[in-house]
């Protein structure tokens, strides 16, 4: 990359070239998008013949909007892929998850580098069933789980105010013999689901002639197109 970095600028004269050997087609994908963004996560997770590893291919950009549409992205953990769509967990006072209430709709994006491949997302949203929130947050290690019950998430906060709260939480929760009592999940705290009505597959190509394929909702099944680069 070549770069000219002033006081007043920053320039971006070059990038990397892309040259994926993914070959993509409507004719060769999976029927549905869920399948095939299975089939590209075991990639990105385990690599390919010619690329390594993702070192976290479940990290996504979730893209949310107010019901002025105002936009906000942040990085958020992707934790499930069901027949339905994609799982995240959060707390429910947080910013994004005020915002899907206000507009329950969501774009999500994944960028995995290594295999020089990217998923894109566009759906509805709905929260999961408590079941499956209890279920994971009781999967999640003790100090999250405290984290849960102690962060305002999205509040300001003081100096040293959060670890104040965390301490109190811990304190709550350990019995006098130093062994951890349950801890329940909070009322406030669990899943997102995405639903998708769009999902776009992108190989980057060599002078950004790259393959991109789009599936598009269309009643119970899905429309499957070549979109320009």
């Amino acid at each position: 990359m070549d770069l000219d970095i002033t006081q007043s600028k920053i320039k971006i004269k070059s990038h990397n070239q892309y040259s994926s050997s993914t070959q993509l087609s409507p004719l060769t994908v999976r029927p549905s998008p869920l399948n095939q963004f299975r089939q590209w996560f075991e990639a990105a997770a385990t690599g390919t013949e010619t690329s390594p590893p993702v070192p976290e291919p479940e990290a996504m950009s979730l893209a949310t909007s107010t019901s002025a549409g105002v936009p906000s992205v942040r990085i958020v953990l992707l934790k499930q892929v069901d027949d339905k769509g994609f799982v995240f967990f959060t707390n429910y006072n947080s910013r994004k998850s005020h915002e899907l209430s206000e507009n329950p709709t969501a774009a999500l994006a994944f960028h995995w580098k290594e295999i020089q491949r990217q998923v894109r997302v566009v759906g509805t949203v709905e929260k999961v069933s408590e079941e499956e929130s209890t279920a994971y947050y009781k999967s999640r290690p003790v100090g999250s789980r405290i984290g849960a019950w102690a962060s305002p998430q999205s509040e300001v906060i003081g100096e040293g105010e959060l670890q104040k709260k965390v301490e109190e939480v811990a304190a709550k929760f350990t019995l006098e013999d130093g062994k951890e009592a349950d801890i329940p999940r909070p009322e406030f705290w669990g899943g997102w689901r995405v639903i998708p009505t769009e999902v776009e597959f992108w190989a980057g190509k060599q002078s950004r002639l790259h393959d991109r394929i789009r599936y598009l909702r269309d009643g119970d099944g899905w429309k499957i197109e070549r979109i320009a680069p």
